[in-house]
């Protein structure tokens, strides 16, 4: 999901006057979020040239769910081969992890999480503390009660924040005292402008402190049919995906897009080294969206995500300029998707 950071503007989310409480297990905080107003930032994207909207857009209960079948169609690899990625080499990882507090960003990789704390239990370790960081409230204490249920001696809190602003952890006595590690799976970090990036991995870095460690997935630069094909499937999910944001605007604002005058295209941007993913408009046409009249070219596009991909080094340089050494990286067969378990520097 691709999101825009704006550090500089924002301090860190404050824990004071927050309530907290334990149910099914899990201790919980909210730290009260702001959302941002699926009305007015439509709007003001579609009003603005070139027209662009966060991809947070598209998730709406059906794009969460087209989501979760573009990730199990064949042309996807990112899913499985981080999965993979993290099964074959669970041992290794897993001395990075244990006996300290994994901080997920976006918590709710239910696959991935046990994956690597099985693997912890496989070598006779143990992870006293998990952390899920999720602006969706519902969502973060559905997933971290889940986790204390299936592992019982696994100390759960759950934090409602916007986690890509500054944020620190609550000073509670089970996380005191503990090396730290982040994690951020799904090669999410390529939904963010480089900049954007480095200002993200400097904000967990300062979350983690010197020592610390981020455990994150990156998606490689690689054959251009390769890219594509995962983001523009043969059975048309992708395309569903898309726009689905067309209809939820329609259901939601009360538009009268026409989604058989749009159409979906996905291609890769070798200049820059990014998939870009839009909406395209057939002919030319203007579109009611509640009192705004917004107008279309014939071939005019609705730009909806990009997706960053990285060579390891260049992967290495970016984490670098944020204040993290790489220590260690898997790399799948194939060469598609990297694993890396960053340490940030003390500076």
């Amino acid at each position: 999901m691709s999101v825009m950071l704006d550090s500089a503007l924002h301090t860190a989310q404050s824990y004071s006057g927050t309530q907290s409480g334990e149910v099914g297990g899990v201790q919980s905080f909210d730290l009260h979020p702001v959302e941002e107003d699926f009305r007015e930032t439509v709007l003001t994207c579609l009003q603005h040239q070139p027209k662009a909207v966060p991809a947070k857009c598209l998730y709406d209960k059906r794009g969460a769910e087209l989501f979760v079948q573009i990730t199990q169609q064949s042309e996807y690899y990112p899913t499985r081969t981080e999965l993979k990625i993290l099964a074959e080499h669970g041992a290794e990882i897993a001395t990075h992890l244990a006996d300290g507090v994994l901080v997920e960003y976006g918590s709710g990789s239910s696959k991935k999480i046990g994956t690597l704390l099985d693997a912890i239990t496989n070598t006779q370790r143990s992870l006293p503390t998990y952390v899920g960081l999720d602006i969706s409230q519902q969502h973060l204490v559905e997933s971290c009660e889940a986790l204390a249920s299936q592992y019982p001696g696994l100390a759960t809190v759950a934090i409602c924040a916007d986690y890509t602003q500054p944020l620190s952890l609550p000073e509670i006595e089970t996380l005191r005292g503990k090396n730290k590690t982040a994690f951020f799976p799904g090669s999410t970090i390529g939904n963010l402008q480089p900049d954007e990036a480095v200002a993200f991995l400097n904000n967990v870095a300062q979350l983690v402190g010197p020592g610390g460690g981020l455990l994150i997935g990156v998606d490689l630069k690689k054959d251009k049919a390769v890219l594509e094909a995962a983001y523009d499937d043969a059975a048309g999910v992708s395309a569903d995906f898309a726009l689905n944001l067309l209809h939820r605007i329609n259901g939601e604002l009360g538009a009268d897009f026409d989604l058989e005058q749009f159409c979906y295209r996905a291609f890769y941007n070798e200049a820059v080294g990014r998939i870009e993913m839009y909406i395209e408009s057939l002919i030319e046409q203007t579109v009611t969206v509640g009192d705004a009249i917004i107008s279309f070219q014939a071939g005019e596009r609705l730009l909806t995500e990009h997706s960053y991909k990285y060579s390891p080094d260049e992967f290495g340089a970016l984490a670098d300029r944020a204040g993290f050494g790489m220590a260690n990286c898997w790399i799948d067969d194939q060469e598609l998707f990297l694993v890396a378990y960053l340490v940030a520097c003390d500076k």
